[in-house]
């Protein structure tokens, strides 16, 4: 297999015969870009807050089931030890 070249096409360049979009940084708004970076900081902030309660909920649940697990041990190391 040959290795690609500055005079050959790349694998890209034979499936996309159009040509490479260009980006207009001038006509670009800086009041967009603030808002935008507020629009994601939010987001994250909501996501972190459902992370939090979906992290407290389980260690809840992890919790309870242990408290049950070591309960259940208790009674039957006691059931046993009353049977002799």
């Amino acid at each position: 297999m040959n290795g690609n070249s500055s005079y050959e096409t790349s694998w890209a360049d034979q499936w996309d015969n159009g040509p490479d979009p260009v980006y207009d940084y001038q006509n670009r708004k800086s009041s967009d870009n603030t808002s935008s970076a507020a629009k994601y900081k939010q987001k994250v902030g909501e996501g972190l807050g459902k992370t939090k309660a979906v992290a407290s909920t389980g260690m809840k649940k992890v919790k309870e089931g242990t408290i049950t697990g070591f309960h259940w041990i208790k009674d039957k190391y006691h059931k046993s030890t009353h049977k002799r």
